[in-house]
């Protein structure tokens, strides 16, 4: 069976032995889709049979072992009279289940480009959920804005009448304290809608890719799907490796993989920034709580006890439990942002599509690096080659996308280091405000928080800087950031060397 010709005179000898035709697996042979669908694939694999066509109660089947006991049960299976059978080698009559089961050789069910379309919704339906919540983490640091602001109204109102009283400015003091007290409460309700994404949001969990050589499955589709990778199918990687020798419809099988991790990457992506803005929210909460605490202090440290000091002591207690709060957001956030990053180092050092249609331009894996040319002429017709190239266009769109998607990680990193900075900031200058303005009066005690205040802003500047500067290092890497761009007009009837490419450039309309 080594030699074409060895399976040859096999493939008659069976042929005479069984006294019916003889074929082997090519792409060409398939069964009806509609019968298909209806039988226990897995049952008839087992029992060595393939219906090949099906018409007015007779049945053509391919079989590796004609019987009248085999012909009894596909009458029964199939509901037919008649049966004409075809006799195949064991290994071609899984090839044919195979490739009408739109799979590779070894693969599982769930590598068929349908069970892999499904899949990739499924990863589409989890980045819409991403983007949701990004949005409402938005409108909450929006809100949050609303309390920032509302807050200053209320401050002014309140200097105001501690400082002239209720006089001729108390239509203005109302004024003030009313819309501040609006704006709080306003920005608090949009807040905490938001806040409940702390408990529904997913775990940024990456499979890892193995370069088509492994199935990512879905489980639970219909309650909240999870997905993992069945492990590294036997022999895949030796086939990937010849990938110029591999047929048409085996190229589409292996691109639909890999556009289905590609989408999990940019799912994995998602989640990372969706916990990176979570983190900012919460720093933009513990800015606000910050602002809580230095007004309460500030007036405490002006007025001193009086009949305001419930509410000045209030005004502490809730800017306390909010910076607590925004800090603990803040330490789940720095963790993703650590893991983005590396995953974004990681994912652009790993072989794109190219480095296996590409053989010339890049090493493959295995014994042989170059198997074969492609196969293909240009006098061919493009037909079942244009599909092919289509979907290899697709893939690399989507790694495009992918790329993007790592842009956009790394410059949601920057902007978090950017809310650490600002937030740093924020600590240090109310910490230097008390120590100038009230170091006097306070004694060592207030100097200590005063510097302590001050530290910690610093640190946290420090920490913003450690994440804007290499991520704002990195985005100049890539090439999304610069006008020009030249994309290629490939004809996939024609070998790669003859594709055309156009340039566009800034100054183009």
């Amino acid at each position: 069976m080594k030699s074409g010709l060895e399976k040859f005179e096999a493939l008659a000898a069976l042929g005479e032995q069984y006294s019916c035709p003889w074929v082997e697996y090519q792409e060409s042979v398939t069964g009806p889709q509609f019968l298909l669908w209806r039988l226990d694939m897995e049952q008839i694999r087992a029992e060595g049979w393939f219906p090949r066509a099906i018409a007015d109660g007779r049945a053509v089947v391919i079989a590796i072992a004609p019987s009248p006991a085999l012909a009894a049960t596909i009458r029964e299976t199939l509901g037919v009279r008649e049966i004409e059978f075809q006799v195949t080698l064991p290994n071609d009559l899984i090839r044919i289940f195979d490739h009408n089961q739109d799979l590779n050789p070894c693969f599982s069910v769930a590598a068929g480009r349908t069970p892999l379309a499904k899949v990739r919704t499924h990863l589409a339906a989890r980045r819409s959920l991403f983007a949701h919540y990004r949005t409402l983490l938005a409108k909450s640091r929006t809100g949050l804005a609303f309390i920032r602001t509302g807050l200053s109204c209320v401050t002014i109102a309140l200097l105001f009448l501690r400082l002239l009283g209720s006089g001729y400015y108390l239509f203005l003091e109302a004024s003030l304290l009313i819309s501040g007290i609006i704006m709080v409460y306003d920005g608090l309700k949009w807040y905490l809608s938001a806040r409940e994404i702390y408990a529904t949001l997913p775990p940024c969990v990456d499979t890892g890719a193995t370069g088509g050589t492994s199935v990512l499955e879905a489980y639970d589709e219909y309650i909240a799907p999870e997905f993992r990778r069945s492990g590294v199918v036997e022999g895949s990687a030796a086939l990937r490796g010849r990938w110029t020798s591999l047929s048409p419809v085996m190229r589409r099988r292996y691109l639909a993989s890999d556009r289905t991790d590609l989408a999990e990457e940019r799912m994995v992506l998602a989640c990372f920034r969706t916990r990176m803005a979570k983190a900012r929210t919460g720093l933009a909460f513990t800015r606000t709580g910050f602002a809580f605490i230095s007004l309460g202090l500030g007036l405490l440290r002006q007025f001193h006890a009086s009949r305001w000091l419930a509410f000045d002591l209030g005004l502490v207690g809730a800017g306390v439990l909010m910076s607590l709060e925004g800090f603990f957001w803040y330490f789940r956030g720095r963790m993703a942002g650590v893991e983005g990053l590396a995953s974004v180092r990681e994912k652009a050092e790993m072989s794109s599509v190219w480095d296996y249609f590409f053989p010339h331009s890049h090493v493959l894996p295995g014994p042989d690096s170059n198997p074969m040319t492609l196969p293909v002429k240009s006098s061919h017709a493009p037909g079942i080659w244009a599909t092919t190239g289509v979907a290899l266009e697709r893939t690399m769109l989507a790694e495009r996308r992918n790329v993007m998607a790592r842009l956009r990680t790394v410059m949601a990193r920057a902007r978090t280091g950017f809310a650490f900075i600002r937030m740093g900031l924020s600590l240090f200058l109310i910490g230097a405000a008390f120590l100038l303005f009230f170091d006097d009066a306070g004694g060592l005690g207030w100097s200590v928080f005063s510097y302590a205040m001050m530290a910690g802003g610093l640190f946290l500047v420090a920490d913003g800087f450690a994440w804007s500067v290499p991520a704002e290092w990195m985005r100049r890497q890539f090439p999304y950031c610069y006008g020009d761009m030249e994309i290629p007009l490939p004809d996939y009837g024609v070998p790669s060397r003859f594709w055309k490419k156009v340039v566009f450039s800034n100054g183009d309309d």
